[in-house]
């Protein structure tokens, strides 16, 4: 201690000597008097430095834990609201709060059922899929994964089948106004507005369409010139012209409201192409003439013993031709609805300008090209009826008559 005194006192002595600068002199005693005055133990220093680090690692693992766990929710309600857009329901609302559960602009559809009797009551008694619903002694729950109906006791029990997984109670026979039975109605009710209008458009202007008719007026030149008469011929198409512009619009305007915000999707549900479908089956072979039977049956031109083996493959494929209308159009606009809202539900995954930019691009260019899949399935599917239509109205050639 004498000797650091000794130092201080010769370097004090120096610096006031040497230099005159108060600045340097402060510093060389601040610096020779910093080894008595700390306190600060290293070890403890490290033990400190050492649990800020583990406490550190614990709160940035749990962020990390927090954000998949937010992520997988975000994901999840994508994927609830994809399978609830793609699927018919019993009401209909034009926006929802997922958070809170409320759905606004909506109003209810009428429940038919029958069961020991016709149970006729609004879907508000549901309050969508949340409430049991009662009528005449009866109660009815909506089922939350299937969007169906099932009969149940006062609290509203469902009991699950242990092999399937499904739902064993009873199921009414439902007669009930859907969403998709719904704009069935309004887009039966727009092609008559349209046509009619058309029609009186050519009756009081000496067959010129005027004002919104000129729309529809190309569309059905087209169908009549370019589908019914080179498929089904000069002679009989006229017969199959009015189903054909029928079958044409109609699914032309539901794929149409399907790309709009109102959450439609008739044509991608397996039910509505199947009655499309049978609708075309049954025009076919109801119109068909002897000919046609007769190619099916004993075909004209091929050994006898080939005749027999060829006549259940075309007997197999009669069958197998309205299931190929079914899945064409099913298929193709269901899997647009998937890819469409999946592309949209990137935007909240991503969280990011950059992501979801390029989600809401690749999403508008979508919807482009859906539009033209709208166009282009309703071709499709009048074309291929106008085919079997001409298949089965095909004349007898006479070349044939010699084999």
């Amino acid at each position: 201690m004498h000797q650091i005194l000794e130092t201080l006192k010769f370097k004090f002595t120096k610096d006031m000597v040497i230099s005159k600068n108060p600045l340097q002199f402060m510093l060389a005693i601040a610096m020779a008097l910093m080894p008595f005055f700390t306190t600060a133990n290293p070890t403890n220093d490290s033990t400190k430095v050492e649990a800020h680090a583990a406490t550190k690692t614990v709160e940035v693992a749990h962020e990390e834990e927090h954000g998949h766990a937010a992520l997988s929710d975000i994901k999840s309600q994508v994927k609830a609201f994809t399978k609830h857009h793609v699927l018919d329901a019993h009401d209909f609302y034009l926006f929802s709060d997922n958070k809170e559960g409320k759905h606004y602009g909506s109003f209810p559809l009428p429940i038919i059922l029958w069961d020991n009797g016709f149970q006729v009551f609004s879907s508000l008694k549901f309050h969508h899929g949340e409430s049991v619903a009662e009528s005449n002694g009866n109660f009815y729950v909506l089922n939350h994964h299937d969007g169906k109906i099932y009969k149940t006791d006062e609290k509203g029990t469902i009991h699950e089948d242990e092999k399937t997984g499904h739902p064993s109670n009873v199921r009414p026979i439902d007669f009930s106004i859907t969403k998709n039975v719904l704009f069935i109605f309004i887009t039966a009710i727009l092609m008559l507005f349209v046509f009619i209008r058309l029609a009186k458009s050519y009756a009081k202007n000496g067959g010129i369409a005027t004002g919104a008719a000129r729309i529809f007026e190309p569309l059905v030149i087209y169908i009549r010139d370019e589908i019914a008469i080179p498929n089904i011929g000069e002679k009989n198409y006229k017969k199959y012209m009015s189903y054909l512009l029928t079958i044409f619009f109609f699914i032309l305007f539901l794929n149409i409201f399907g790309l709009t915000p109102l959450g439609v999707n008739v044509t991608g549900n397996l039910t509505i192409t199947f009655s499309l479908a049978i609708l075309t089956f049954l025009i076919t072979n109801l119109t068909a003439n002897k000919n046609y039977w007769g190619h099916i049956f004993w075909m004209p031109g091929v050994p006898k013993l080939m005749r027999l083996v060829l006549a259940p493959i075309e007997l197999l494929g009669v069958i197998i031709k309205p299931f190929s209308l079914m899945i064409r159009l099913y298929a193709n606009i269901f899997a647009g609805h998937i890819v469409l809202m999946s592309i949209i539900g990137l935007m909240f995954i991503f969280k990011s300008w950059i992501g979801s930019t390029l989600s809401f691009g690749l999403s508008f260019v979508l919807s482009i090209l859906e539009i033209l899949v709208a166009f282009l399935q309703a071709y499709i599917f009048t074309m291929l009826s106008a085919l079997y239509f001409g298949s089965a109205n095909e004349e007898h050639h006479h070349e044939e008559a010699h084999h």
